[in-house]
């Protein structure tokens, strides 16, 4: 429960003040999708992109997984903290959103403004010749080469980023490129992997385009995200960090809320 004074506070703070949004895992937790790192999450370990192109048992344990947990996130649908952002965007309020995701659900919400971090999750690249394809595209081909594998895991638990929790994927087939026979990958950035730097600057710009930044479900323990509060921080501009749990730049915010973004962002959006 959001308290009161917390969201009184951040009112004051944000009032007359145009701001960037960074969101992350958490604030899709409430259309479904589970995140990384908040307090009832189970450890996971994302899959690296080292593992992924170095080794074909991981890439078709990945590839089994995500086939399973694509299904779920392409139902999934927005939530209040996704809308409310929507709306303070199109009050002129929110210079737009940078987001770890790759749910596309600000944009199912009507945001206009996303910068897609990490990518999103329904596209597909071959890492030889740059084709890209659609997730839907891949979707059928993986469904006419495995046949019956979904229906044989049955009900699993899904991870951000649509990867679902299966134990056993032997057997599983992976198919190649249909132009040159190059390796498929989502075109999102994995663990170990670098966001394209034209996408770093454009999120750059678009923090210093605000008057302040504000967190909503982040942990910030990546520095993809870390990144921009710093940048935020060193220009003086107040940071406001609404997250459960704790995150690694607490000790660079203006102002720190333990909560749901669901709650604080419906609340911030009825008071601006």
């Amino acid at each position: 429960m959001t308290s009161a004074p917390a969201v009184d506070q951040l009112i004051t703070l944000l009032t007359g003040r145009r701001f960037t949004v960074l969101t992350g895992a958490g604030i899709s937790t409430d259309s479904g999708i589970p995140d990384y790192r908040g307090p009832d999450s189970p450890p996971r370990t994302p899959m690296t992109y080292q593992q992924f192109v170095s080794d074909d048992r991981f890439r078709r344990h990945y590839w089994a997984r995500n086939h399973v947990g694509w299904r779920h996130l392409r139902r999934t649908d927005p939530n209040d903290g996704h809308r409310a952002l929507a709306r303070l965007e199109q009050r002129g309020l929110v210079t737009g959103v940078i987001t770890q995701n790759v749910d596309l659900l600000h944009q199912a919400a009507g945001s206009q403004r996303v910068i897609d971090l990490h990518g999103h999750y329904n596209e597909v690249i071959c890492l030889n010749c740059a084709t890209i394809i659609s997730r839907s595209a891949m979707h059928e081909r993986l469904e006419s080469l495995n046949p019956d594998f979904t229906r044989e895991v049955g009900d699993v638990e899904i991870a951000p980023d649509a990867d679902a929790v299966i134990e056993t994927t032997d057997g599983f087939v992976v198919p190649d490129c249909e132009v040159c026979g190059g390796m498929l990958k989502p075109h999102i950035v994995y663990f170990g992997e670098n966001v394209p730097k034209a996408r770093v600057a454009e999120a750059f710009a678009l923090v210093e385009s605000g008057d302040a930044l504000l967190v909503a479900g982040s942990s910030l323990t990546v520095l993809s995200g870390l990144r921009f509060v710093r940048a935020a921080h060193k220009q003086n501009m107040p940071v406001a960090i609404i997250n459960r749990g704790t995150t690694r730049g607490d000790h660079l915010a203006t102002l720190r809320i333990h909560a749901g973004t669901s709650e604080a962002l419906t609340a911030l959006d009825a008071a601006l």
